[in-house]
């Protein structure tokens, strides 16, 4: 049998078939770059390294569904490369040279512990590659003035400032301190504190520190409650933040508690009840809180980590999320994945991204400031209930502490 086609029934099938051909050759035409990612994904580190992993993967799932990034005829999907540093100079420092010398990577993602990243900072400014940092909050990561350094996290004395100058302005006069020792984002944060407190005429009734893996820090606690300060604040990672809040409550403390760990709520209550945490208030940069930013893209950033990964995001999942469309944006703009000095230039003037969850302070415009360093306001969680309460913004100043920070670099 015989079928007779029409002329405009041809034209269909010759438009189809010249529209497949159009989709084979874009599918052809997708290329893949990859992009290397250290973090502590093991250890006691993994509390901030593996919610930091989970929001870049979400983040390169989001920009790959939408079509990649167009560079040129060329179309990229991001493929992300990953391994465990453990938190560790030592093993950070060799990820990253396997991620650079075997698997040749241009873009390094991740590091959210001051250590491990502060080690691969302290050379990276001699490679060909872009580094950006999540969480760690190390004032020398940027302050050393590498120019393919960038990070979305403020440091540590940035927020420690403010926190100082908000407690004295709570009210609060002879301060009872407990903090980890030898942890720059803690110890920078600290001293930020203290200056800020005592400048304003406060008075730090003692200072009792612990190691970075104690536990137990009943003793310092009881010597501290024997001074009967106005308040206490505690400073560590979760974990020991939570078993000082628990102890604290143990042992009959009655005074307010503030503190600055970070940390979602179920990681508190792993260690500590909401009995122990109530009241609490952690003074902090304004990291990831659906309440705090208060924007539909916060939330759907939630409900979409929680449906892929059965919990809620912690607070840091923000800034490792934020740098994978700060690169997005950086790569569209240089047009370029190779050419290094490019991509670096183009980050340099970046304007925040639209899809970025924080709410970034600019600096002269740009997302970065001369020092590679962006800005977010700091604020105050108060634990009620149950959950971390959003009840404010702390005094802070971007543009200050961005002059401060030029001026620290050798």
């Amino acid at each position: 049998m015989k079928h007779a086609h029409s002329p405009r029934g041809l034209r269909a099938i010759g438009a189809a078939a010249l529209l497949a051909l159009a989709s084979i050759g874009a599918q052809a035409a997708d290329k893949v770059l990859n992009v290397g990612i250290s973090d502590a994904l093991s250890g006691g580190g993994a509390v901030y390294g593996l919610p930091q992993q989970r929001a870049i993967d979400l983040a390169v799932e989001e920009i790959n569904a939408a079509g990649g990034i167009k560079i040129g005829e060329d179309n990229f999907r991001i493929k992300t490369i990953a391994y465990d540093d453990k938190a560790d100079p030592t093993e950070a420092t060799n990820v990253v040279r396997k991620l650079i010398d075997r698997d040749n990577v241009k873009v390094l993602l991740g590091f959210c512990c001051s250590a491990s990243g502060g080690a691969v900072a302290s050379f990276i400014g001699r490679e060909d590659v872009l580094m950006l940092v999540g969480t760690a909050g190390a004032r020398d990561i940027t302050a050393a003035g590498n120019p393919n350094v960038f990070r979305t996290r403020p440091p540590g004395d940035y927020t420690g400032a403010a926190a100082g100058r908000y407690l004295y302005d709570k009210g609060v006069r002879n301060l009872g301190i407990l903090a980890v020792r030898d942890v720059a984002l803690f110890t920078q944060y600290r001293e930020s504190l203290i200056k800020a407190f005592t400048d304003a005429g406060g008075k730090v009734a003692a200072m009792e520190t612990f190691g970075g893996q104690d536990r137990d820090m009943s003793s310092q606690l009881t010597k501290l409650r024997a001074l009967k300060p106005d308040a206490v604040f505690i400073s560590g990672y979760v974990e020991q933040a939570a078993f000082a809040y628990r102890q604290s409550k143990e042992l009959g403390l009655r005074m307010p508690r503030y503190g600055f760990s970070g940390g979602s709520e179920a990681q508190f209550l792993k260690v500590a009840s909401n009995e122990q945490m109530e009241g609490v208030t952690d003074l902090l940069a304004v990291e990831f809180s659906v309440q705090a930013l208060g924007s539909d893209k916060a939330k759907r950033f939630a409900e979409a980590y929680k449906a892929k990964y059965k919990e809620d995001p912690t607070p840091n999942t923000a800034y490792a999320y934020d740098q994978v469309y700060v690169l997005r944006d950086a790569l569209k703009a240089a047009q370029t994945t190779t050419d290094v000095k490019k991509m670096i230039a183009a980050v340099r003037t970046l304007p925040v991204p639209a899809d970025a969850l924080l709410k970034y302070i600019p600096i002269d415009g740009k997302m970065f400031d001369e020092n590679g360093q962006a800005y977010i306001s700091n604020g105050a969680f108060v634990w009620k209930g149950g959950k971390w309460t959003f009840a404010g913004e702390l005094p802070s100043d971007a543009k200050t502490y961005s002059v401060y920070l030029r001026s620290l670099r050798k």
